[in-house]
């Protein structure tokens, strides 16, 4: 396990600075004895990826992270990174950018990207935060399920629906649904199923 993780904090979950955003997350860190250093403390954020030991993408705004990224030309040295194995851990806006693209966001678009493509290191796209509907309720707004499948109109990609507190252990080729609770899939032209904890992901 690296000793030493470079830290991403461009999402800045409720506007917070990059300082204090790295500061909150290395609390964390060094109480399992890693090291966390913000990828905004050095001057040639390329050249830290290319280097690291290993990466961490915290949550936030999803759109603003990606454009971050895009701008800073860092989606290929990550994408490189983590196919050259360089552990890699990405929280709720830091999960999305693991997805072909990051269109199954729940973020509000508050800057524009330069582009909507993301790390593209899995073949899905990731819905953070899911909830299924709760057929009681009387809100009248869209649930994450009817955004999905309006997605599915226009696109193809699969969309795996990740509940809070669960995550997706990625070694090599297998894909692990760990957690407590289940994951809801959706492919375009089939009904949305579960993905009990403990299996293997196949998409």
């Amino acid at each position: 396990m690296p000793q030493e993780v470079l830290f991403i904090p461009y999402a800045r979950p409720g506007g917070i600075s990059h300082e204090n955003y790295t500061k909150m997350a290395a609390k964390v860190f060094k109480t399992f004895g890693k090291n966390l250093r913000g990828i905004h403390t050095f001057k040639n954020p390329i050249q830290a990826v290319e280097q690291t030991q290993g990466i961490f993408t915290g949550g936030g705004n999803t759109f603003l992270l990606v454009k971050q990224l895009h701008d800073n030309k860092l989606v290929d040295p990550i994408r490189k990174a983590i196919n050259k194995a360089t552990p890699y851990l990405g929280t709720s806006a830091g999960s999305n950018i693991c997805g072909i693209t990051m269109q199954n966001t729940n973020d509000m678009p508050i800057v524009y990207p330069s582009s909507f493509d993301t790390l593209g290191v899995i073949a899905f796209n990731i819905n953070a935060h899911y909830i299924d509907p709760d057929p009681k309720t009387t809100h009248m707004g869209e649930s994450r399920a009817t955004r999905i499948k309006e997605y599915h109109t226009q696109n193809n990609t699969p969309v795996v629906g990740l509940p809070e507190g669960s995550w997706l252990q990625v070694i090599g080729d297998r894909i692990t649904l760990k957690g407590n609770h289940s994951a809801r899939i959706f492919e375009k032209g089939k009904e949305p199923y579960l993905l009990e904890t403990g299996a293997i992901l196949s998409l």
